[in-house]
């Protein structure tokens, strides 16, 4: 008997940071500057000092800065990103 889609959520992967530097073309430093700048969502705690992006947040940042979004619609979208991780 197969599970249908509909009971299982979609499937979202975590990113470690060396995945989310490839996917964006950031460093490190870069990351958690824009970070603190409200640019780019904070990692979740995925155990001890362990830390990852989930995919979603990633592609879409992405997919604002491809589309020219400004920061301030970036910002904007940051705030919307994190906030939907309490509503999930």
């Amino acid at each position: 008997m197969a599970i249908t889609s509909s009971i299982l959520p979609p499937i979202n992967p975590l990113y470690r940071r060396p995945v989310v530097e490839q996917a964006t073309g950031d460093s490190r430093s870069t990351i958690y500057r824009k970070i603190k700048n409200g640019l780019f969502t904070k990692p979740v705690n995925i155990g001890g000092e362990r830390v990852a992006w989930p995919a979603n947040e990633v592609q879409a940042i992405n997919q604002a800065r491809i589309a020219g979004k400004s920061d301030a619609e970036i910002k904007l979208l940051v705030i919307e990103l994190e906030a939907a991780r309490v509503a999930a």
